[in-house]
């Protein structure tokens, strides 16, 4: 019993291994099959699910920049570096967009300096060559706290670009505040003339309308509206000395309360300003080579523009900003406001020299006339300066102030 037990157990073992085995086999084969049909399902859920995530966000994307205008910030600027292509060019070189240089200007016009003809050609220009315009009409603010500054330059530098920025105000320093710097452009003419132009201006108004003075001055009394220029210059009054005559220079000296003190310090300020800040300051007197000057220097904002200048049609609306009933002071009048004039003289020969030495330098034959006002006074003198040229400080009603959506101090 205990043999046959004892050897029944090898043969049980052996048959049972025989017959366990393929069933193990099988076991595992049917388990390896399981994993490897598992694997290539797993893989196929993950690729699947990350197609479906690109397709939606390729025709999400397709679908704000279809709508141009509602796009995100990122496909936007993928638009902008990649250019904006049709079916007719896509397999050409991506169009970049170039801005001209400069594509920041700025006109701090000085007021009664052929302001007004310049921002009508401007509007003008503005249409023609797709540049951003922003013209202010603020003309009595010049002058600006250190916030109010901040204010202005940050808006300036926020406006699209290429932009040209023009206001009666005084120079702005915007490196000092670490704001990219714009290029400057201005116009001045013989400050006699200017203040003149000014005095009767204000008085009298233009041949835009006989009653516009009245509307812009109307606190005005008629003894201060019919006062002589020559008692308002001999007898010194307020309009007619300093620090009212002191006019040109802060508005390159800039808004250091020194800049509106008539004396050296101001002067030099100012002409350093001019040397280091300003691409071109033209003489009214001189007004078809400034323009000329701007189409060499500035194209892609004043190309074109001596032709709109003498053009019959331009040349009807400039015939509206001549002042009326304007006349020339006695000599002796004209002397003591030349002598209270002085560092504007100074600063005007200075102005009046560099713009000659830049029109020779680029090429162009001067046809520059003598001074209005000689310091000799040696004869009777008579405005020298055409009355179409004579402007307006402010902007006609009809000339839209574009800068409106601007934080103005």
């Amino acid at each position: 019993m205990m043999k046959n037990f004892g050897s029944s157990p090898p043969h049980n073992n052996s048959n049972s291994s025989h017959h366990q085995t393929p069933n193990h086999i099988r076991e595992r084969h049917h388990r390896k099959q399981g994993l490897l049909c598992a694997l290539p399902w797993r893989f196929s859920l993950r690729g699947y699910g990350f197609c479906m995530a690109a397709l939606f966000l390729f025709c999400f994307g397709s679908l704000f920049y279809q709508l141009n205008g509602g796009a995100p910030r990122i496909l936007l600027d993928i638009r902008q570096y990649l250019g904006e292509s049709t079916y007719l060019n896509d397999h050409g070189p991506p169009a970049q967009k170039v801005l001209p240089f400069p594509s920041q200007v700025v006109y701090n016009r000085v007021g009664k300096c052929g302001s007004r003809t310049v921002v009508i050609l401007l509007r003008l220009l503005a249409e023609k060559h797709r540049f951003n315009l922003i013209s202010s009409d603020i003309h009595n603010k010049t002058r600006l706290t250190k916030h109010e500054q901040v204010d202005l330059m940050k808006n300036i530098s926020k406006i699209p670009q290429p932009f040209l920025y023009t206001r009666h105000v005084h120079f702005l320093n915007f490196t000092r505040f670490r704001i990219e710097e714009p290029v400057y452009i201005n116009i001045i003419r013989d400050p006699i003339s200017r203040f003149l132009s000014n005095y009767f201006f204000r008085r009298f108004g233009d041949w835009r309308g006989e009653q516009n003075h009245l509307i812009r001055t109307p606190g005005m009394k008629d003894d201060e509206r019919y006062l002589d220029i020559n008692v308002c210059i001999l007898e010194n009054y307020p309009e007619c000395s300093n620090p009212r005559v002191f006019y040109i220079i802060p508005y390159f000296c800039g808004q250091h309360p020194q800049c509106r003190e008539p004396g050296v310090w101001a002067l030099e300020r100012a002409k350093q300003n001019v040397l280091e800040n300003y691409l071109l300051v033209g003489i009214l007197e001189e007004l078809e080579d400034v323009l000329l000057m701007l189409e060499r220097l500035l194209p892609h904002y004043f190309s074109g523009v001596l032709n709109i200048y003498k053009s019959p049609e331009y040349r009807k609306m400039g015939n509206l900003t001549g002042t009326v009933r304007k006349h020339t002071p006695t000599l002796e009048a004209l002397q003591v406001l030349y002598h209270r004039m002085r560092y504007e003289y100074e600063f005007y020969d200075f102005i009046r020299d560099q713009f000659h030495l830049m029109k020779k330098k680029i090429g162009l034959r001067s046809t520059s006339r003598p001074p209005a006002y000689p310091p000799g006074f040696l004869r009777e003198l008579a405005l020298r300066t055409p009355e179409p040229l004579d402007e307006d400080e402010e902007l006609d009603s009809d000339l839209e102030d574009a800068n409106s959506w601007l934080v103005h101090p």
